[in-house]
């Protein structure tokens, strides 16, 4: 392996990663969430209802914003994430959230309904990326809907110029190579993009990256006869 790629990697380990959000959870800070993932959040919540479904895993928690809003809406929620001090800001919430990699799930094949991850799996490197989503499909029940929300790139591994000491690795996708990914693990049942923003809006890379949000519903394959 070349220095550069293995400094790529330790960037990217999970051990980092953890470290980097417990880091900003401790200092108080928390993106806020833009209108139109918050749109997309309730037209999910609508989906989980006229499908009834009544049970929802989350993968990368953060502080808790999105869970708070389906325990609001009545569904059963459990989350998982890397940094345990999310962990514990999410809990005093109330909520069932507790420290867990999307590489090993600590849950039973088919155990959750839906599944939710926002800006989450940007985080897992391309030669990664296919376990985890694996993963997910595992302890999704069949037919389930998988949402995930990723930023956008040119087929990219990268270190977001915007963190100072301990910069964040992103695997930054085409929106080609996401729909292809996906599309092995199921059926992408939608797909959209929105554009960067300014403030609430705004992605990684402070400016320096060009970029746009993209939001998909994965449903996993149907239980075979």
């Amino acid at each position: 392996m070349e220095p550069a790629e293995a400094a790529m990697e330790e960037h990217g380990s999970e051990q980092r990663l953890a470290e980097f959000y417990n880091r900003r959870a401790s200092s108080g800070w928390d993106h806020p969430l833009s209108p139109r993932r918050v749109e997309q959040r309730e037209l999910f919540i609508s989906l989980l209802k006229s499908e009834a479904r009544h049970d929802i895993l989350e993968i990368g928690t953060g502080t808790g914003l999105d869970g708070l809003k389906f325990v609001q809406a009545g569904i059963h929620y459990t989350g998982v994430d890397l940094a345990e001090v999310h962990v514990r800001q999410a809990r005093s919430k109330g909520l069932d959230v507790s420290v867990a990699s999307a590489r090993s799930l600590p849950f039973a094949d088919g155990a959750f309904p839906a599944v939710w991850s926002m800006s989450t799996l940007l985080h897992i490197p391309a030669a990664d990326i296919d376990g985890v989503l694996h993963e997910l499909v595992r302890v999704a029940a069949p037919n389930a809907p998988i949402a995930v929300g990723l930023w956008s790139g040119d087929d990219e591994e990268s270190l977001n110029p915007e963190d100072d000491l301990e910069p964040r690795f992103f695997s930054r996708r085409r929106d080609e190579t996401v729909r292809r990914i996906f599309g092995r693990h199921g059926t992408i049942e939608d797909f959209v993009t929105w554009p960067e923003g300014t403030g609430e809006e705004s992605g990684p890379g402070a400016g320096n990256w060009t970029q746009h949000y993209q939001f998909l519903i994965l449903r996993t394959p149907a239980l075979m006869s």
